[in-house]
């Protein structure tokens, strides 16, 4: 039997990326997924009809996480259209990477209403509906043990996460509902190659500092994301798991 089976996923920021490539691991062993997007309407669309062409149950919802309403809505999706809530991804994100001389208020504003009030807004709508057996996974970066220079803000929303991760491990852990981190490193994404990372000279870089020679792929992180979500990890909470070939 597929390990996630009967179960029902919400992944936030999910229609391209690591967010699409965690979405497709999780439908293709057997969770049905709520494919949250912010603004790419036709990449949501194309990763659920990825999903349901292999036989996998799938939906696109639009939401902002960073606006509890919208927040709220795409946790619902999951409740009306499947029945039940097992898995929530906090994947949504932006970065920006900037020195401090130029860093400013509104990527302050921006990164931290993201990829931290997301993350708590979406667990906020999420926890009500969540059983024993319950998984909460949050999507953090490697940055937060390389300290990359000139990611101070970003890095920070990141360790913002990393600390957020154990909190709610504490917190939800009398209710039996798991909550862990995955810290991924430099992944080949829309995202990274649109930004310049890939092809660059800190892409050779970081794979030369990297013992397994390589930089990510979007479905390398979806496999630890179906561990964390499935049985396998029943006694796990609290964890930053870091996938970055070895990259610290």
């Amino acid at each position: 039997m597929s390990k996630l089976a009967g179960k029902v996923a919400v992944v936030t920021g999910a229609s391209k990326g690591i967010g699409a490539g965690i979405a497709k691991a999780l439908a293709a062993e057997g969770a049905a997924v709520v494919v949250n997007y912010a603004s790419s309407k036709s990449g949501a669309d194309a990763v659920v009809e990825a999903i349901t062409e292999t036989g996998g149950k799938a939906v696109a919802v639009q939401g902002d996480v960073s606006n509890e309403a919208q927040a709220k809505t795409v946790v619902d999706t999951a409740l009306n259209e499947f029945g039940r809530l097992d898995i929530l991804v906090n994947n949504s994100g932006v970065y920006e990477f900037a020195p401090i001389e130029t860093t400013t208020e509104e990527q302050y504003r921006k990164m931290f209403d993201v990829n931290v009030l997301g993350t708590l807004l979406t667990t906020k709508a999420a926890v009500p509906h969540l059983k024993e057996g319950a998984s909460v996974i949050n999507i953090s970066s490697a940055v937060t043990s390389v300290l990359m220079p000139e990611s101070a803000v970003y890095t920070g929303t990141k360790g913002a996460v990393d600390a957020i991760t154990g909190v709610l491990a504490n917190e939800l852990g009398p209710r039996k509902i798991r909550v862990n981190a995955i810290n991924p490193g430099v992944v080949e994404t829309e995202g990274s190659v649109a930004a310049g990372v890939i092809g660059s000279e800190f892409e050779s870089g970081a794979i030369a500092q990297t013992p397994l020679g390589r930089t990510g792929r979007p479905d390398d992180i979806g496999d630890i994301a179906v561990f964390l979500a499935s049985d396998d990890a029943r006694w796990l909470t609290g964890e930053k798991l870091t996938a970055s070939g070895g990259l610290r």
